[in-house]
């Protein structure tokens, strides 16, 4: 007589990795963008904050976003914190005499397909919530007029650049402090625009 199978349930009580992966997406993002549309020049907090927390951080999301099966935060938490780390590796490889500088073709070619593989992830995100597809989308766009700025040598271009990443970015810190917030009062305090279908 066949036995039947003990099923085991286990509950996971672990935190959500989301928010932490979007501040330091979000804050990184704001402050290299205020930087590209002109207010200060690039210098070492933003990058202390592209090694530690849009790096690093991000990084560390991502890997939390694996023990919660979630394959599209893994890979774009991981991912993100990796672009960050490779961007000021790109300023410290030439400086340290390791590998020559990046010229703006090569650059715009390493934003371009940061920008194609950001647009791949954007058609997942047409099966979440709003404020996610608002993020996606509007980086997709920051990659390609970062690209296009390098191709072209454009300056006003780069800082219309600047100013769209401000605008992502902040939809990144919105969508992380909606997540923390809501899920401390157990209600939706800040709206994140509901799911597509």
């Amino acid at each position: 007589m066949p036995s039947s199978a003990n099923a085991l349930s286990i509950n996971d009580t672990s935190a959500n990795p989301a928010p932490l992966g979007l501040m330091g997406f979000g804050m990184t993002t704001v402050l290299l963008n205020l930087h590209n549309a002109g207010f200060f020049e690039l210098n070492a907090m933003i990058l202390a904050m592209g090694i530690f927390y849009g790096g690093i951080a991000q990084v560390i999301a991502g890997i939390l976003e694996s023990k919660k099966n979630n394959t599209f935060g893994m890979t774009a938490f991981t991912s993100y914190g990796m672009f960050w780390l490779t961007l000021v590796a790109l300023i410290f490889l030439p400086q340290w005499g390791i590998a020559a500088k990046t010229s703006e073709f090569a650059m715009g070619c390493y934003l371009l397909v940061w920008g194609i593989f950001t647009a791949f992830l954007f058609v997942g995100t047409l099966r979440m919530n709003f404020i996610t597809q608002f993020i996606f989308g509007s980086l997709t766009v920051l990659f390609f007029l970062l690209a296009i700025g390098d191709f072209t040598g454009s300056a006003a271009i780069k800082t219309i650049a600047g100013y769209e990443g401000i605008i992502c970015g902040a939809a990144a810190i919105y969508s992380a402090m909606a997540q923390i917030l809501n899920e401390i009062y157990g209600r939706e305090i800040m709206p994140l625009g509901g799911k597509s279908h």
